[in-house]
């Protein structure tokens, strides 16, 4: 079976998260609007409207229907694919540590857009300034620290042990997003958590990562995306 992917196709944004464990795990899939453009991804969405559809990209067409949002998207796949743990006590803390990912994600989209999120970057450059500012200080080491502890409240290279899951790729994206967004302020930061930067190598060094990063279906970070890099909003 082969799965299809639902998202816009100029960027990576949400639906890299689920592309990376995708890719990680060898599942077949089409990502449908890099085909297809974005056109025919909002003609599919209406297309579901009026039955249990998506509210908005990414979604995934499994042949029985449709799961949408991130975490529920990577919970799905990870049991039906075996890229999450077995026991339900393991599966919602790993839940819950991508729910965080998915606030840290809302946060780092907000910098750039602290006013209206439909309103261009240049109309609120004052305001993301200062948002980027408290982000750089406050909210980056708070959300790595966390991460940082979670990896060494467990035993093994892992998030969950001896086997990755979609958090670790989850967590890969992060890093490199936020080394794209803000290469000054991470580079200044990078020491202060060994764990997690040692998990976004150990991610990159997989099988299906590492072809996938090679290859043209991984879409280069821009100023289109979630993770922008605007150099007068970085700073270590």
């Amino acid at each position: 079976m082969s799965y299809r992917l639902w998202y816009w196709p100029e960027i990576q944004g949400r639906g890299e998260f689920v592309r990376l464990a995708l890719e990680a795990g060898g599942i077949a899939y089409e990502d449908c609007a890099r085909a297809q453009g974005a056109e025919a991804l909002m003609a599919n969405l209406a297309s579901h409207a009026a039955g249990r559809g998506a509210f908005a990209p990414p979604y995934l067409e499994t042949g029985d229907g449709i799961v949408s949002q991130v975490a529920n998207i990577l919970a799905y796949l990870g049991e039906t694919h075996g890229i999450a743990p077995s026991g339900l006590a393991d599966r919602q803390w790993l839940n819950g540590i991508q729910l965080t990912i998915a606030d840290l994600v809302a946060e780092a989209h907000n910098v750039h857009h602290p006013v209206a999120m439909m309103d261009y970057y240049e109309d609120q450059k004052p305001e993301a300034a200062r948002a980027a500012a408290q982000f750089r200080s406050e909210r980056i080491p708070k959300f790595l620290g966390y991460f940082e502890a979670a990896l060494g409240a467990n035993p093994g290279d892992w998030l969950m042990g001896d086997a990755w899951s979609y958090g670790d790729t989850s967590l890969f994206q992060i890093v490199a997003g936020l080394r794209y967004m803000f290469p000054e302020r991470m580079g200044a930061i990078e020491r202060d958590y060994p764990k997690l930067i040692a998990l976004h190598d150990r991610v990159a060094g997989l099988d299906g990562i590492k072809a996938y990063l090679a290859s043209d279906r991984r879409i280069a970070f821009n100023t289109q995306g979630i993770f922008r890099h605007y150099p007068e909003l970085d700073a270590a």
